[in-house]
């Protein structure tokens, strides 16, 4: 069977008879066997995916299937599917079950999307390598001594390696879009608040975002155009309407496009990208957009912040893990407080315990206003600032990532080089505007380019659309 590219290509062959949901979901647990070794899921649902794929033929017969019927999808390890495990790629929720379907989740059920398994991740989605799993990272197939980026790197290889059309992650500060550049997909991060965050397991609430990765924009846009929109179960969600994203991908106007020339001009930046990056402004240029370069004067406070303000969230939300009610347990706890210690000592990798002991140390009473409450000022004028330029131009245009894939185990032992990761990305969950990682070729080596588009927040529509026409350009 060939590899598909969208939904469209899927319902084009199911309507001419040349494949069934059945024998495609067949095929996809036939590319899952043999790829094994890209570790890319913690479990597949193969009885349960061909029982729904033989289903959604049955509807399609009827003439009742729903949107997304012959799309086969994964989901990322920090997504509540009913009845199925859930553990954040993290030793601490060994065993445990989700109780019921989050928002996305259930809306793309309710549309007759065959979910095949859960994906590997960075634990608790915290991590740009996906090197910090409990179950071993997951191997990117453009070259398997690299990292596929993360947190979301087991969604990105299934997506890269042909193990599912299209999976669902999450992005708190880029860990859809990263991970999307180094494998040469799609990865979208929607406005904040676009999708309903109920069935998310918290990581740092005031950025995560449900986020899509795919093998076209067109398969972008439906899926937000499903999962978007109001929810009872969720108070943060936006109730604005939710435009029809997959009718309005045309992109024909003339516009005016910005970007940072850190991202073109620093030898931080890996050449290849610069390059790239420089031609396809060029490119713009030539069809008649105005381009030019965009003074973004906080750049250097991004991770400072991004990183004060996450881990203060990590340190609250991940307390409630302590091994009473359900996961990890310790077998050498003694009493309550010990078992409180142990647990978590024994079940949480060392990149979770970092960061909820920075969180801890910054929420902490001497230290409050000179971290968390300047974090939260600075995260204001971030925000402000990429509005206002935002407000003189339709699209900032920049790398994705200041580098291609890293080797595995090249950045594990030194933190601050493996933060810098997302020096390109963090903007937007700052701002909580939507962006996205369109592929960009590769570089000398091979390996995959990203080049990342924002917008105003809730311009998902020109977002797409103008992802669309860069890439058909390229």
């Amino acid at each position: 069977m060939k590899r598909y590219n969208s939904l469209e290509e899927v319902r084009s062959d199911l309507n001419k008879g040349l494949i069934s949901c059945r024998s495609l979901t067949e095929y996809y647990l036939d590319n899952i066997r043999k790829k094994a070794h890209l570790n890319a899921y913690l479990e597949v649902y193969d009885t349960e995916a061909l029982a729904k794929a033989s289903e959604v033929d049955q509807k399609i017969k009827e003439g009742k299937a729903g949107k997304l019927a012959g799309m086969v999808i994964g989901i990322k390890d920090v997504l509540c599917h009913k009845n199925h495990g859930l553990q954040a790629s993290s030793k601490i929720l060994s065993g445990f079950i989700s109780q019921f379907n989050g928002t996305a989740i259930q809306r793309i059920i309710d549309e007759d999307a065959i979910i095949i398994g859960r994906q590997n991740c960075d634990e608790f989605a915290m991590g740009s390598s996906n090197e910090n799993s409990a179950f071993g990272p997951s191997l990117n197939e453009a070259d398997t001594t690299r990292v596929p980026g993360g947190s979301s790197g087991g969604s990105a290889v299934a997506v890269q390696a042909d193990l599912c059309l299209a999976s669902l992650g999450s992005d708190t500060g880029g860990s859809v879009r990263q991970p999307a550049a180094f494998c040469g997909i799609y990865g979208l991060k929607p406005t904040y608040s676009r999708i309903s965050r109920y069935g998310l397991i918290a990581y740092s609430s005031s950025f995560d975002t449900i986020g899509i990765i795919s093998r076209s924009v067109e398969d972008a846009a439906l899926l937000l155009e499903i999962m978007a929109g109001a929810d009872n179960f969720d108070s943060t969600v936006s109730h604005k309407e939710v435009p029809a994203y997959s009718k309005s991908l045309g992109f024909e106007k003339k516009v005016k496009i910005g970007y940072l020339k850190e991202s073109v001009e620093s030898p931080g930046v890996h050449e290849d990208i610069r390059k790239k990056t420089q031609d396809i402004l060029t490119s713009l240029e030539k069809e008649g957009h105005t381009v030019k370069p965009v003074e973004f004067s906080l750049l250097e406070y991004i991770l400072p912040t991004y990183y004060i303000l996450t881990t203060a969230e990590a340190s609250s939300n991940l307390s409630r893990y302590d091994g009473v009610k359900y996961g990890y347990r310790s077998s050498e706890a003694t009493d309550l407080q010990s078992l409180y210690k142990k647990t978590r000592s024994e079940a949480f990798g060392a990149e979770v315990k970092r960061r909820i002991m920075l969180g801890t140390f910054v929420l902490s009473a001497g230290y409050y206003d000179a971290y968390y409450t300047k974090a939260q000022k600075v995260r204001r004028l971030i925000k402000e600032q990429t509005e206002k330029i935002l407000s003189d131009v339709d699209f900032l245009v920049i790398p994705t990532t200041p580098t291609t894939a890293f080797k595995i185990g090249e950045k594990t032992e030194d933190p601050i080089s493996m933060y810098l990761a997302d020096v390109f990305t963090v903007q937007a969950n700052l701002s909580g505007i939507p962006a996205i990682s369109v592929p960009a070729g590769n570089d000398s080596q091979g390996l995959p380019i990203g080049i990342q588009i924002m917008t105003k927040a809730f311009e998902e529509s020109s977002l797409l659309a103008f992802s669309k026409y860069l890439t058909s350009k390229n």
